[in-house]
């Protein structure tokens, strides 16, 4: 997850510093400014990050928490694909993974 959300990060930074790399597109449904989904992506970034920190504790919730924003992740690069689609299925595809490995990974504590 901490890789996951330092890839969010850069691709937020990416488009709030220099938008005009990415493709625009005139008939998307979801029409935002490229700084907008550069702050986005940059926000959630961190709370991935902090998110994956907190996975290290154990606790459940921070599973529950890692789940949801690896869903959140997915959710927002899947928006993302026409300005750059080849990194989106990159993420979209990581955050797939994330969100099995957090599910699966439920019970090895307490079978020990």
């Amino acid at each position: 997850m901490i890789f996951g959300g330092a890839m969010a990060i850069f691709q937020g930074i990416a488009a709030i510093a220099k938008d005009d790399v990415f493709v625009t597109t005139s008939n998307y449904v979801f029409r935002f400014n490229l700084t907008g989904w550069g702050w986005i992506h940059l926000i959630l970034g961190i709370v991935i990050v902090l998110a994956g920190c907190a996975l290290f504790t154990g606790a459940a919730w921070a599973r529950a928490v890692g789940i949801v924003l690896a869903g959140l992740g997915a959710l927002a690069n899947f928006v993302w694909l026409p300005h750059y689609p080849l990194w989106s299925i990159v993420l979209i595809a990581l955050d797939i993974f994330i969100i099995w490995a957090l599910c699966a990974s439920g019970g090895e504590r307490e079978r020990v």
